[in-house]
């Protein structure tokens, strides 16, 4: 909001100085016509007293005219040329920034506080902000490329190294089974990144199927509780429910893609004997889902990161249970499809909720 106040005060300071370095030059103009006029009317009488001969006034009035014109002339054609060389020196440098951003380098700024740049004040703003704009997504491409790399690298190593332990003939058949497993979930990682990735580009693609239709939402939620029952009754986790009856328009499958990776997240991060809160509010205007947990808190860094692609808030305990930090990048899509909007509660002893709020209008 701030830089858009200072653009506009700095545009409307722009406008103010071009109208008064507009009036003054007009006013330059005049009061070089009349000076152009004085010196032929003074350069000509000097002459005809010099020639001692006089021409008639109509053709003494005219010379005076053509003098005056020819030095406006010459005038003009200086500072048309020195115009030019400006302007000149103004475009080569707007034609230098779009070949660089066009070979892939946007660290480029052109100067817009030269004052004869005029109309092109705008366009200049505009191949500035566009330049931090397309540096900021190379930079976000590159980190994405980064990261999908590190994700395929780590397990590829782990089934690289155990394959070739398993063709060590004195391995025991428990260490050979432990080594099969460890391959099986590093496979299985691979897989669900590869999945995620898949869905989350669809999801962005804008062609992926969008097909709302009215349906309970607290009974989908609740369905997938119960379908997660086994994972939350091994950890011995109380599950603290209140849903209230909730009719809402939306697409069914992709909502119940958000509520299986916020309630596998809240058993994930839950520890044994913890509590999980899963709460579904109707205030008529919208839908209000809560779905926290007492596990570890996430720092104050981490939040306002939480949703962006393959950050973990906890790496070590990310990599041990196979997460990949996209999980809630693929939420928060699925929730901004729907219009509705996803945030993140948590402070030290306290409970993490992640709080959904989803329109009841059509």
């Amino acid at each position: 909001m701030s830089r858009r106040v200072e653009r506009k005060a700095f545009k409307s300071n722009l406008t103010r100085g071009q109208r008064v370095r507009g009036t003054l030059f007009a006013l330059g103009i005049f009061l070089l016509i009349i000076l152009y006029w004085l010196a032929a009317f003074y350069g000509t009488e000097w002459l005809y007293g010099y020639m001692n001969k006089r021409p008639p006034e109509v053709a003494a009035q005219l010379i005076n005219c053509i003098g005056g014109l020819f030095l406006w002339g010459i005038t003009m054609t200086c500072l048309g040329r020195f115009f030019r060389s400006e302007q000149l020196k103004f475009f080569q440098a707007l034609i230098a920034a779009i070949k660089s951003m066009s070979r892939g380098d946007f660290n480029v700024s052109v100067d817009n506080n030269n004052p004869h740049n005029g109309p092109f004040v705008e366009l200049v703003d505009s191949i500035n902000n566009m330049a931090v704009e397309l540096g900021q997504l190379e930079k976000m491409r590159q980190e994405f490329i980064s990261n999908v790399s590190h994700e395929i690298q780590s397990p590829l190593t782990s089934i690289s190294g155990f394959s070739r332990a398993l063709q060590n003939e004195t391995i025991t058949p428990e260490e050979r089974k432990h080594y099969l497993e460890i391959i099986e979930a590093e496979s299985t990682r691979l897989s669900k990144l590869s999945d995620n990735l898949l869905k989350l580009s669809s999801l962005e693609s804008q062609h992926h199927p969008f097909e709302p239709k009215s349906y309970r939402l607290d009974k989908q939620i609740r369905n997938h509780i119960l379908a997660c029952e086994p994972q939350w009754v091994e950890k011995s986790i109380d599950m603290d429910i209140e849903l209230e009856s909730v009719t809402l328009t939306a697409d069914e499958d992709l909502l119940s893609q958000v509520w299986t990776n916020l309630i596998h997240n809240a058993i994930k991060f839950t520890p044994v004997g913890g509590t999980i809160g899963v709460h579904v509010a109707n205030t008529r205007k919208e839908a209000i889902i809560r779905i926290s947990n007492n596990g570890a808190c996430i720092s104050e860094e981490d939040l306002p990161h939480i949703f962006e692609r393959f950050y973990k808030a906890d790496k070590s305990r990310n990599r041990t249970s196979g997460g990949n930090g996209l999980g809630l990048s693929i939420v928060k899509k699925i929730i901004d499809m729907h219009a509705g909007t996803i945030s993140v509660e948590s402070k030290p002893e306290e409970k993490t909720v992640f709080i959904v709020r989803l329109s009841l209008q059509e």
